[in-house]
């Protein structure tokens, strides 16, 4: 017979099966150019898809892709390097450069193709006129710890720095310029993904002010001025430097919903999919999704038992706590624990499809009937857990977390509830 927690780690590994890029993009190649073709990127998806790319490809090609720490895959032609994130470093600045220089090379024969994918925006980290890599940094971490959005995030983002915004594609003018996305953010606007580098930008540096004005957050008076300058501003639509531009979109959050739903109906279970695109508190959305699962248990809506809830995008988690470890689909995970206790028939997963939640070592965590108890035999305060947003040390001490290691994609949140 199989467990509730086979049934959880089968969709979640469909789920991932769905966002590899790599299986898509040998069935979106493009035509090969009159001149050079450079391939350039980032993001934690990004060697995955430099990969894919030069084993299918023709051709002589060159470039150069960053991806997180741990995250890089061999390529014979195309150079990878590896950089920081959440947090920016020299070494992503130092990419970032060097991937501007590389594209400025570019000829209007030449093709240049770029890989983009959540993670992007802080590993391409090239500070705007007047700013260092310091107060990126600074920034970027009160960002982290706010609460904010990820399209908050990068709208603040792109409009600190010298390469997002469209700008990477105004420095490749009038190359001919591909663009294939992972998406990791509600919605799906390539304009937000890794803050948008090779696509256009409808928002202003007002927007970002507005945003950083929201959360209080304290900014450098360069970063200040930066952000009120009409002279610096990201690359509107309108721009001919998009002329040409071919942008696809190979992996989202919805296909990995939909690999894991038809999987759970293969299992005799009852797939809903509530949304591709859940934003706000992880800990308030776990409550949210607690409700439904009563509802399912207690009353057969939105469908009857057995039921698996399904969905994605992703939350947020604003810091209480200093001194706690874990990311958003842990705290999703701890609350949505406490809010079921150890009523029988629930069982749940939760995890960032790149493997990394937050800035740990794990993927997320997994809870069923046994969770709780273990809990209480231990003696662990989880509701105190929560309160020290320490979800990690919660489930590492009830030996519930989930450890994939860097799956080399990256389609945001997935989260499955089991309903028995």
């Amino acid at each position: 017979m199989t467990t509730s927690r086979e049934k959880l780690l089968a969709l979640m590994a469909a789920a991932l099966k769905a966002a590899d890029p790599g299986v898509q993009i040998p069935r979106n190649m493009p035509s090969p150019p009159k001149g050079k073709t450079i391939v350039i990127g980032a993001g934690k998806a990004s060697a995955n898809m430099a990969r894919a790319f030069e084993q299918e490809w023709k051709g002589d090609l060159e470039g150069l892709v960053v991806t997180r720490y741990g995250h890089a895959v061999p390529c014979e032609k195309i150079e990878i390097v590896e950089a920081s994130h959440p947090v920016p470093d020299a070494a992503g600045e130092e990419a970032a450069k060097r991937i501007l220089e590389i594209v400025q090379s570019a000829g209007p024969d030449d093709l240049v193709v770029c890989m983009i994918s959540g993670g992007g925006s802080a590993l391409l980290a090239l500070p705007g006129p007047g700013l260092t890599l310091d107060d990126k940094q600074s920034i970027n971490k009160a960002l982290l710890r706010s609460g904010a959005t990820i399209s908050e995030m990068n709208c603040v983002r792109k409009h600190l720095s010298a390469i997002k915004g469209g700008r990477l594609a105004k420095a490749a003018a009038p190359a001919r310029m591909i663009t294939y996305l992972v998406s990791d953010v509600p919605g799906d606007d390539p304009a937000i993904i890794a803050s948008g580098p090779t696509v256009a930008d409808p928002t202003s540096g007002q927007d970002a002010l507005d945003i950083i004005r929201h959360y209080q957050i304290d900014i450098p008076e360069a970063a200040e001025k930066l952000l009120r300058s009409a002279d610096d501003e990201t690359v509107k639509p309108d721009d001919p430097c998009f002329d040409g531009h071919e942008t696809i979109m190979l992996s989202r959050p919805q296909d990995s919903l939909e690999a894991a739903a038809e999987v759970a109906r293969k299992m005799g279970l009852n797939p809903v999919i509530l949304g591709d695109a859940i934003e706000g508190e992880s800990r308030e959305v776990a409550i949210m999704h607690a409700g439904i699962a009563h509802q399912v248990a207690n009353h057969g809506q939105p469908a009857a038992k057995p039921c698996v809830l399904l969905s994605g995008g992703e939350t947020t988690v604003t810091v209480r706590s200093k001194g706690g470890r874990g990311g958003r689909n842990s705290e999703f995970l701890l609350s949505l624990l406490i809010q079921l206790r150890d009523q029988p028939g629930f069982s749940a997963i939760a995890i960032d499809t790149d493997g990394i939640d937050g800035s740990e070592d794990n993927a997320g965590a997994i809870m069923d009937g046994t969770s709780w108890q273990k809990a209480q035999k231990a003696g662990v305060d989880l509701r105190q857990y929560l309160a020290n947003n320490d979800a990690y040390s919660a489930f590492a001490r009830i030996d519930d977390l989930i450890i994939t290691g860097p799956t080399l994609t990256n389609v945001n949140d997935f989260r499955a509830i089991l309903i028995e």
